[in-house]
């Protein structure tokens, strides 16, 4: 049953991941794809949607990934795409929530292990390592999409593409100028969707 796949996908996603929703995504990213739930590039124009919307960005994405998959498999009924979103984001949450009632209630017996601390210290580049995995993969299929070589330099949409991330990563840096996150969001949404219109005429 799709649901209970859907669950227990994104349940051993969230058990098995440390460092927060982008240590997940290379994870969300290869098992929706496997799945055949989404496409590459469904995945990365909802990141972008996610992150200029309020809410935790793993559960964001369990949720979109869910009522669609739940909206697909049933007929393109509503109730089935409520219940895809609940099963996925269900799944992705109860680990965490499992691991922060057993770590609340054996903390204090084990805060002063070495084993625990030499744990702790080891995810930490792990967490780094998965990060750094979903900026190359996400760069990959923005810059990218057809895979690196010559040829990308002959495309302007390459050109626009890099240039709108470096003047709206310029932006998000200027913190003299004190410019709000939610400017830097519209301007590079209107940019980016006047960019696609553009390209798809």
């Amino acid at each position: 049953m799709i649901f209970l796949e859907l669950f227990w996908t994104f349940f051993k996603i969230g058990a098995f991941t440390f460092g927060g929703g982008y240590a997940m995504l290379p994870l969300i990213q290869e098992q929706v794809i496997v799945h055949n739930w989404l496409s590459e590039e469904a995945i990365v124009n909802f990141i972008a949607v996610s992150e200029s919307t309020p809410g935790p960005f793993a559960i964001n994405i369990a949720t979109y990934v869910g009522s669609q998959v739940g909206i697909a498999s049933y007929n393109q009924n509503l109730w089935f795409s409520v219940l895809g979103s609940f099963s996925a984001t269900l799944g992705v949450v109860l680990p965490s929530f499992i691991i922060i009632l057993l770590v609340a209630k054996f903390y204090q017996q084990f805060q002063n292990s070495h084993t625990v601390k030499g744990l702790m210290t080891g995810l930490k580049p792990a967490a780094i390592g998965l990060i750094a995995s979903a900026v190359v993969s996400m760069a990959t299929t923005v810059f990218a999409p057809v895979g690196f070589g010559f040829d990308i330099f002959k495309n302007l949409q390459f050109y626009i593409s890099a240039a709108i991330f470096i003047l709206c990563a310029f932006l998000a840096f200027l913190k003299r100028k004190k410019i709000p996150p939610v400017v830097v969001i519209c301007i590079s949404a209107v940019l980016g969707i006047a960019t696609g219109y553009i390209f798809n005429l």
